[in-house]
Parts: structure tokens; C-alpha cells; sequence
């Protein structure tokens, strides 16, 4: 008994003798010939259909699912022996798109073989308690263990320790939430040794109900850039001192005349007290005078006490402070520091009123190390300007704080030097450049990191009667009218 064909078959089919001719096909199999314009149904079977019959027979079995192109269509073709007749029924089924599909597959498989056997970040899928599912090959070099070790166990057996414990719940939470977290996390490898880790983390919900089903987590070791950035830090509160011991070698004639004033007070006070002491015993009356010359001597002694401390606190190394600072006394304070300075180069600083002494939060000491900066780069270009005019004598350099109409609080320094213009102003700022012979081009740049590290910024603009115009600009948002918390002694 033969094979029979059906015309109501959507599918092609073909009855093959022992030698892969043709006996007899079905409609289908004539349209789709016809359609590729084929001279046979020949050409719609597979290049080695002789071999394939012949396995058939001679085998007794089927062959299934032989691929076969023509043109943009692809069949799958299964091969059916009579061992009675010697016959092979050709079964073919239009595949085009299933195959494209696996082919698509299998490529995006490959290519994800490739990235993450080969990514230097761990990719990790979890359950939605946080148990490893899998992992890529890099939890071996990261964590140190094989992706096979993890599978099943917790975050917190991974990461054991307090700190990793609240972040990972407030992940968790983040996950449930929003769907997605970040969260930065020091570690401590399976050798022992500490990284630091940076962890972003999605969810993957389920459709219809939207429970977090599986979380998905891409981890990147980035000990050296947490290591380059703590270095950088501590190079920056090294250059910041250095500054502050330069600034203070500068500002030596002037210390030393902050110094001399109570000191040569205190001696007078303490020599006619001395006097008037010995003349007690005769004239009564002289213990008042001693009584309150011995009252000035430690009211003088408490100033300079008081300028010691505020010299040793400018140059004191340590931990920055953020605390709510008077301009007010912070313009008399650098004022005083810079006074001597000025005097000895003809330069009068007028400390301008200051309207409702505002205050801003930031650290005192460093805001003093870029005032002082600004007024004796004031106090130069005033001296440059004055070269330039046939050594006029007698400039000023007006120091000044407001508050301006948007609530933004600013600080100026003007000087009467010979000003910049747009291109100058721009180049004013940028590290290493600068117009002086014995300069090095840093402080403006160092002057500017730090206003910008109190949320500020630092710029200039030509001053409207000659000169430049140096503008410490604080947002709304640093300025506050509480009372600040200074720590000047009441004599200050």
C-alpha cells in the first residue's frame, strides 16, 4: 500500500521513488514551485535529497526537520520510507519565520554569552528576598566567590556587616517602590581585603499583579576611584594649609603690628601702675588709678590673646566646619588682618556699612583665606595702577556685603587698579595663570574651589569708576538671618 497526497494539504508534499524523483505532489507543492519560478518540485528540496531517500529506506526510520532554502522562504522537510513500495513520502512545512526567530535566538544568546563571560562588572539575578539565582564569572574576581557558591545564598552572608545590612533594606524597599536603587557599599572580599563597591539594582515585576518577581544587579568594583578621590581630598586640605602658612608668612608686618598694639599698651598700663603702686602708701587715692590700669592691662592682655587664637585657628589643621558666619565681623576681621599691609603700601580699606549683617553658612576660617586673598590682590593691582600714573600716592580698596533683591547675598572687593577686560576676566580664574613676575596662578582658582564648595561662586566684573570688581555670590538658599554662631571673645 502506497502514500496518498491531499489538495487540501496547506502544506507541500511529494512521493519520491528510491532515486529521489518525483512521483507524484500535491497542490501546494506546485504553487510554491511556481511561484519561485523553479523548473520542478526539485528545487524545493534539499541539495542532499538523493542521500536523505536513501538513509530512509535503508534505515526504516524518518528524517525529520532537514532545512531547505529557496530564495527568502525556508522549508523543513521530514522524510517518510515505505519499505513495501520503496517510496519516501517529502513532507515540507513553510519555516521562514520560526527560523529567523531561532536563528535571532541563538545570536542573542551568543552575544550574551559574550558580554557576560567577558564583562570586568558582576551581573547577578536574585529572588525577591535577595538570594543569588545566578551570576556571571566575575563574582570570582570581585567577590570570591564562583557563581555556582552563590547560588542560594543571602546579600547579607555576602556583605556581612551592619552598615551593608541598613543600605540593602533601604535598596529593598527602593525595589518595591520605584523599581529601582543604587546604593554605594564597602565590602570585605573572601581573601580578606576591603573594596568598595557601586550597586545598581531593577526590578523585575510580575504583569498583572506588579510583585517584584527577580531583581536584577549590575555590581562594579570602584575601590580606586574611592582611593583616588580620598587621595585627592586629603591633597586638597594639604595645598589648602599650605596656602594658609603662605598667606600668614605674608602677612607677618601686619601680625606684628596686631601684636605690638596691646603688647605696648599693656607695658604702659603695667609700668604707671607700677608707679602709682609705690606712691600708695602717701597718696591713697593712686590705688584707684592702679586698680583700673591693672582692669586695662587684662583687657589688653584678653586682645591679644585673642589674636593668637584667631591666628592659630586660621592655621589650624583639621576637619572642615560649616557653621553660620557674620559677614559683618568676618569683613572687620580680615579688614584688621590686611590693615598694616594696606597702610604700608598707601591703600585705605573702607569696610563699607553692612545692612542687616548677613549671614551665610559656610566655614569662617576658609572664607578668611579668600577675602584676605582678594584684598591683597586689590591692594597689588593699586599698586600697579599707581606705577602706571607716575607714582600717584594714595588709593582705596572698598570691602562691602549685601543683600541683593532675590535674597542672593554678595561680597565684594574693589580696588582702582587697571582692570580687565572680558578675555582677562575669563583667564583670571584658571590655574597657573597669572600677570605677576613671582606669582604661581592659583590663588583666584584655589579662592573660587572654595566659594563653590560653600554653594557659592566666585567672579568679577570691571568696577563702574575704573578698577575690578571681585563678587563672592551666596544663593538665597546659604543665607539666613539667625544668630551666628561665632567664636569671638567679647573684647574682640
Amino acid at each position: 500500500m502506497g502514500f496518498s497526497l491531499s489538495d487540501a494539504d496547506p502544506q507541500p508534499g511529494l512521493i519520491l521513488d528510491k532515486s529521489a524523483n518525483t512521483l507524484r505532489s500535491n497542490q501546494a507543492a506546485q504553487e510554491l514551485w511556481k511561484e519561485k519560478n523553479l523548473d520542478g518540485p526539485a528545487g524545493l528540496l534539499p541539495l542532499n535529497v538523493r542521500a536523505l531517500v536513501s538513509a530512509a529506506l535503508q534505515q526504516a526510520r524518518a528524517i525529520e526537520d532537514v532545512e531547505a532554502r529557496t530564495d527568502s522562504t525556508t522549508l523543513l522537510w521530514t522524510f517518510i520510507p515505505c519499505l513495501q513500495t520503496s517510496q519516501v513520502l517529502a513532507r515540507g512545512r513553510v519555516a521562514t519565520h520560526d527560523i529567523q526567530l531561532r536563528d535571532q535566538a541563538i545570536r542573542s544568546n551568543r552575544l550574551y554569552r559574550l558580554i557576560t563571560e567577558n564583562t570586568t562588572d558582576l551581573i547577578s539575578r536574585h529572588s525577591p528576598d535577595g538570594r543569588f539565582i545566578d551570576a556571571t564569572q566575575a563574582s570570582w574576581r570581585l567577590l570570591g566567590y564562583w557563581p555556582e557558591e552563590l547560588r542560594g545564598k543571602r546579600l547579607e552572608d555576602i556583605f556581612p556587616s551592619e552598615n551593608a545590612a541598613a543600605k540593602l533594606i533601604e535598596a529593598h524597599n527602593r525595589l518595591r517602590d520605584d523599581g529601582y536603587a543604587t546604593m554605594t557599599l564597602d565590602i570585605t572580599h573572601r581573601d580578606g581585603s576591603k573594596r568598595w563597591f557601586e550597586i545598581a539594582s531593577r526590578a523585575i515585576r510580575e504583569t498583572y499583579t506588579g510583585a517584584v518577581i527577580e531583581v536584577i544587579s549590575v555590581s562594579r568594583d570602584i575601590s580606586a576611584r574611592v582611593e583616588s578621590e580620598e587621595n585627592s581630598r586629603r591633597l586638597a586640605d594639604e595645598l589648602e594649609r599650605a596656602a594658609r602658612l603662605a598667606t600668614l608668612g605674608e602677612l607677618a608686618s601686619s601680625i606684628a603690628h596686631e601684636m605690638n598694639q596691646p603688647l605696648a599698651t599693656i607695658v604702659n598700663f603695667a609700668s604707671a601702675s607700677q608707679r602709682y603702686l609705690k606712691s600708695a602708701t602717701t597718696n591713697p587715692e593712686h590705688l584707684e588709678r592702679v586698680d583700673d590700669g591693672l582692669r586695662k592691662v587684662i583687657h589688653h592682655a584678653n586682645r591679644a590673646s585673642e589674636v593668637i587664637r584667631r591666628l592659630r585657628s586660621f592655621l589650624r589643621k583639621g576637619q572642615k566646619r560649616s557653621v553660620d558666619v557674620s559677614l559683618a565681623q568676618t569683613l572687620t576681621n580680615v579688614a584688621r588682618l590686611c590693615q598694616w599691609e594696606a597702610d604700608k603700601n598707601q591703600v585705605e580699606i573702607l569696610c563699607t556699612p553692612v545692612e542687616q549683617d548677613p549671614i551665610i553658612t559656610a566655614d569662617p576660617m576658609l572664607l578668611e583665606q579668600v577675602l584676605i586673598n582678594l584684598i591683597r590682590n586689590g591692594i597689588e593691582a593699586n599698586l600697579e595702577a599707581r606705577s602706571h600714573h607716575g607714582g600717584k600716592a594714595g588709593s582705596r580698596l572698598i570691602l562691602s556685603a549685601h543683600v541683593t533683591g532675590s535674597g542672593e547675598t554678595l561680597i565684594e572687593v574693589t580696588d582702582e587698579g587697571p582692570g580687565l577686560d572680558e578675555e582677562g576676566i575669563r583667564q583670571m580664574f584658571q590655574p597657573f595663570y597669572t600677570r605677576k613676575s613671582h606669582g604661581l596662578g592659583l590663588g583666584l582658582s584655589m579662592s573660587r574651589s572654595i566659594i563653590e564648595g560653600f554653594g557659592g561662586f566666585l567672579d568679577a566684573r570691571p568696577a563702574s569708576a575704573g578698577g575690578l570688581t571681585l563678587i563672592c555670590r551666596f544663593p538665597a538658599a546659604l543665607a539666613t538671618r539667625r544668630k551666628p554662631l561665632t567664636e569671638n571673645s567679647p573684647d574682640e
